[in-house]
C-alpha cells in the first residue's frame, strides 16, 4: 500500500492514519522532480481521493468523496503551511512564540462496539479532510509518534518522514540523497577552512 504523494520521496511512511499528515506535507515540491500537487484542480483532485481512500483503508472510518475548486486548494495550501509550523514548532522552541492559531475543527467523539471512544472526523468538503488531519495529529501526539514525523534538513526537499531510527536523531529523508550532499558540502567547507590555515 503506498501514499501517493510520500512516494515520490522514497520516505518511510508514517503508520496508520497518521500517514495522512505526512501525505499532506508532501504534497509540496521538491527540488526537481516532485511538483506541487495542490497546485492545479485536476492533480489535486487525483490526490485527495486516492489518500481519502487509502486513510478510509486503513483507519477503519468511511472517508466522504471530496469534489474539489479552486477555493478548496488555496485552504488546502494554508492547511498544509500550518502544519508545516506546527512540525517544526517544537524543533525550534522559542519562549516568546506567540501561539500557533487555534485550528477551528470539529470532531465527533464515538465510543465503539468495543466501548473505546473513538474521534471521529466531521464537517463537509476541506473542512472535514481538515477534521480528519488535526484528529490524526492529536492521536499521533497521545501515542508518542508526533516526534517522528520530520521534514528533511535539505532546505530544496524538505520531504515529511517517519523518523524509525532507535534514538529518533533521524534528519535526512534519505541519507543516500540528501544526507550524502549535505555531508559532501560540509566535508569540502572544511577542507578548504583546512586549506587556508596552512598558508
Amino acid at each position: 500500500m503506498s501514499w501517493k504523494a510520500s512516494a515520490r520521496h522514497g520516505v518511510r511512511e508514517a503508520p496508520g492514519g497518521f500517514a495522512l499528515v505526512q501525505e499532506l506535507l508532501n504534497t509540496r515540491p521538491a527540488m526537481s522532480y516532485a511538483s506541487d500537487l495542490l497546485a492545479g484542480v485536476d492533480e489535486a483532485q487525483w490526490w485527495v481521493t486516492d489518500a481519502l481512500g487509502l486513510w478510509s483503508h486503513v483507519s477503519g472510518l468511511p472517508g466522504p468523496t471530496l469534489l474539489l475548486s479552486a477555493a478548496d486548494l488555496r485552504s488546502m495550501r494554508r492547511l498544509r503551511t500550518a502544519f508545516e509550523h506546527v512540525l517544526t514548532a517544537g524543533a525550534s522552541p522559542s519562549p516568546d512564540d506567540a501561539l500557533l492559531p487555534p485550528a477551528d475543527v470539529q470532531v465527533s467523539l464515538v465510543p465503539d462496539a468495543a466501548g473505546w471512544v473513538r474521534v471521529v472526523p466531521t464537517g463537509r468538503g476541506v473542512r472535514w479532510l481538515a477534521s480528519a488531519l488535526w484528529a490524526e495529529a492529536l492521536l499521533a501526539q497521545q501515542a508518542g509518534l508526533w516526534p517522528r514525523l520530520k521534514l528533511c534538513n535539505n532546505q530544496a526537499c524538505r520531504a515529511a518522514f517517519f523518523d524509525t531510527s532507535r534514538n529518533n536523531s533521524g534528519v535526512w529523508h534519505d541519507v543516500s540523497t540528501c544526507g550524502n550532499t549535505a555531508n559532501l558540502r560540509a566535508f569540502r567547507e572544511r577542507r578548504r577552512l583546512l586549506g587556508h590555515e596552512h598558508h
